[in-house]
Formats: C-alpha cells, structure tokens, sequence
C-alpha cells in the first residue's frame, strides 16, 4: 500500500543574491514497511525534500509547484493547522543533530510523554509511564532514572534513540530520518540502524532515509533515488541500482564509494561541482556540465525513461 505520493515537488528560496530553484520536479513513492533512500552529494536537496513534505522550510522558502500526498492529505498545500496534526502523528521525522532538536531544559522522559499526550491522548500519568517503556524499547538502560535527565546528561548515541523514541511515539505511517548516524563511531551507527529497521518492521512504518553514505543505503535500503541538484535522477530497487547503475552520476557515486574490499587507489572523485541554482538558464539537465556523456544537442525537456519495471533514469543518454 502507498503511504506517500510525491509528484513533481519543486521548492524555490529567495535570497538576496537571487532565486535558488533548490528542487525541481522531484517525484517519488513509498509504500508501508519500505526503506526508501535518497541519496547524493550535500547540497543536492535531500533534507530540503524532508523539510518540505513536513513543512518546516523556513520562511524564504516555498512550495511552487507539485503534490506530497500523505494518506489522503496533500502535504504541499496543507494549511499549517493541518500540519500541526500530521507532524508527530502520521509523520515524523529524525534530525541530523540529535542533542540538538532535543530541549535542553526538559527532562527526556518529559519530551517523550508531551508526543504521547498530544497525539495519543493520555492522561499525565499514562504517558509518564508509556515514555518510561519507550525509552526501554529503544535499548536506553535504566530508563526509569534516564526519563529523569536531560539531553547533556546523555551520549550522543543516546540522545539518537531519544530521539528515535519521540519520533514513533505516536506510532507513524512515516519516517523521515535525515543523516540519523552523522558524528557516531560505527558500532552505536549500526544500532541504531538496527533499531530504525526493528522499529519499522513492528509499526509497518515508511521510512524515508536521507544519507549521503550510498554504502549505508545499500546495505538498509528497499530502494534507491539519487539525488543531484535538485533533481532525482536515477530510481531502482536497490540490488538493481548498485548491479546496474545507468546514469553516468550514481556510476560516478559509486565509484567515490569505499568498500570494505577496495583500496584507496579505487576510489575516484567525482569532477566539477553542483551548479549554482539562482541562475536563469539552468539547463534540463542539472548534470550535464559534470557528463563524459553529454550530448550536443538537447532533445526537449529532460524526461523519465523506464528501463526496466521499477527502474528509470532521466537523462537522453544513459550507460
């Protein structure tokens, strides 16, 4: 079953130094239990997707053009009265910086019962006793006395299951996790890699996994879509995608990605760099000036090809 519907989603910022068109028809879906990652090089636009279908872009930017649809609900043109309901409730999201999106001046187990009491609808008590259980089954030790400290009392590692534990309180139809293994050593990454897979499967929850780690993609992922600026450029299941890469930049991705067989010489850089967005002739593909494969001449707009059921790639010469 679909949970999420994105089509043709672009996403503009004015600043003083012009338009940045930051995404341009951006389209996806992810079904109930799905892992789908979206994976690029930074500034290529994934958490402004994230940001976008929950509707937390700041105020310079906006929606121009597509649809978010999240059961039913257009998340684009939601007012932000229907967003305070969705956020937390039928979507939720895990952010880069974990001790961060927690508040300092609360106790964890409090931030943890205020998600069950607006969106469950406990009772004090209940919710009190709920968060101490969540903290539990996100492997927090000793979480009757954790529910009473704060964020700078805990590791990073445990302000991430915190976090985690806030964010499927409510039990969500999706995910979002935004880089949610950024700054932890490898062990306590693949925990709480763990722990978002274990999670989901129990709650048959969508999960949206934004990562610049293509490695971390391959290994979590249902799906892949790559992401360059402000385009998805290439969409496959992941065994797929990393068997038979198309688009010349998820080659180049996978080539800049190290393995636990390869050695330092293997790795290649991928050359120049994302173009700048505020420009007025940018072309259909964003790419285009990075390409060994470019063409000369452009035929009309850069559209989807489908190469095979469930894979398709956007670009007028594929590998």
């Amino acid at each position: 079953m679909t949970v999420l519907s994105v089509e043709g989603l672009s996403v503009e910022f004015r600043t003083r130094g012009g338009t940045v068109r930051a995404l341009d028809r951006v389209g996806f879906t992810l079904a109930a239990g799905e892992t789908l990652a979206l994976v690029g090089e930074s500034g290529s636009g994934k958490s402004v997707t994230a940001f976008a279908l929950l509707g937390l872009l700041d105020a310079a930017g906006r929606v121009t053009t597509g649809r978010a649809v999240l059961e039913g609900v257009d998340l684009a043109s939601a007012s932000p009265r229907v967003m305070a309901g969705i956020r937390g409730r039928r979507a939720a999201m895990i952010f880069q910086n974990p001790r961060a999106a927690l508040n300092p001046i609360r106790p964890i187990g409090t931030q943890i019962a205020d998600v069950l009491r607006r969106h469950a609808g406990l009772g004090r008590r209940a919710a009190a006793v709920q968060a101490v259980a969540m903290l539990r089954g996100v492997g927090i030790p000793d979480p009757e006395r954790r529910a009473r400290a704060y964020p700078f009392d805990l590791s990073g590692g445990m302000c991430q299951r915190v976090v985690i534990a806030i964010a499927v309180a409510a039990r969500p139809a999706l995910l979002i996790a935004d880089e949610p293994t950024t700054g932890l050593d490898v062990t306590t990454q693949a925990t709480v890699m763990d722990l978002l897979e274990r999670l989901a499967a129990e709650n048959g929850m969508a999960t949206l996994l934004i990562t610049h780690d293509l490695a971390l993609a391959a290994e979590r992922a249902t799906r892949i879509a790559v992401m360059h600026a402000g385009h998805i450029v290439e969409d496959a299941d992941t065994a797929t995608l990393l068997a038979h890469p198309r688009h010349p930049y998820t080659r180049r991705l996978l080539a800049a990605t190290p393995t636990g067989a390869g050695v330092l010489d293997d790795l290649h850089s991928i050359p120049g760099h994302l173009p700048d967005l505020r420009r007025d002739d940018l072309p259909p593909c964003r790419y285009a000036a990075r390409c060994e494969r470019r063409v000369a001449a452009y035929d009309g707009p850069l559209t989807w090809r489908m190469l095979a059921p469930g894979h398709r790639v956007a670009c007028w010469n594929p590998a």
